[in-house]
C-alpha cells in the first residue's frame, strides 16, 4: 500500500487528518505508527479543533521536518532550507485548496460548537477532509519522491 492509501484509511478509520498524514509516512522516516499516531494526535481539526492550521497540512510539515529539518547535528542553514522546503509545500497546498486554514476549509463551520459539530455531519464535511489529506500526501509525494 502507499502513503496515499494508507492515509485514507487512517483516516476513514477515524484518526484526525493530522494522524493520517504523519502515520502514513512513519515506515519512511524510521518511526513507529504508534508514534507517529500519538505525536500528531493535537495537531487535528486545526489543532485542538480549534481551526488554525489544517492537519493535514500540520502533518505534511512534521514528515518534512523529519527528512529536512535541523537537529544538533545539522548545521544552521539547514534550518533555513527546511523552512524553504515548508514554504514550497504551503504554497503548493494554497494553489491546490485555495487556503492551509481549517476554518476557510470547512467554509466557516465552527467545530466547538454543537451547531457546527451537527454541520459538519449533516454537509459530510469528513469528506472534504478527505479530499484535503489526499491534497496534502500528493503533493507530499512529489516533493520528496
Amino acid at each position: 500500500m502507499d502513503e496515499k492509501q494508507i492515509a485514507l484509511e487512517t483516516f476513514g478509520s477515524g484518526y484526525n487528518c493530522a494522524q493520517a498524514v504523519y502515520s502514513a509516512f512513519s515506515e519512511q522516516l524510521g518511526l513507529s505508527r504508534e508514534f507517529a499516531l500519538k505525536s500528531a494526535t493535537g495537531f487535528g481539526a486545526g489543532m485542538g479543533r480549534r481551526q488554525h492550521v489544517c492537519g493535514a497540512v500540520s502533518g505534511a510539515v512534521m514528515v518534512l521536518s523529519m527528512l529536512y529539518g535541523r537537529g544538533e547535528s545539522e548545521p544552521k542553514e539547514q534550518g533555513a532550507e527546511a523552512y524553504r522546503i515548508v514554504r514550497s509545500f504551503l504554497a503548493e497546498f494554497e494553489k491546490a485548496n485555495k487556503t492551509i486554514i481549517c476554518k476557510d476549509l470547512l467554509d466557516g463551520c465552527e467545530l466547538l460548537t454543537d451547531e457546527g459539530q451537527a454541520r459538519f455531519e449533516a454537509e459530510n464535511m469528513r469528506g472534504w477532509c478527505t479530499g484535503y489529506v489526499e491534497s496534502a500526501v500528493e503533493i507530499l509525494k512529489k516533493m520528496i519522491g
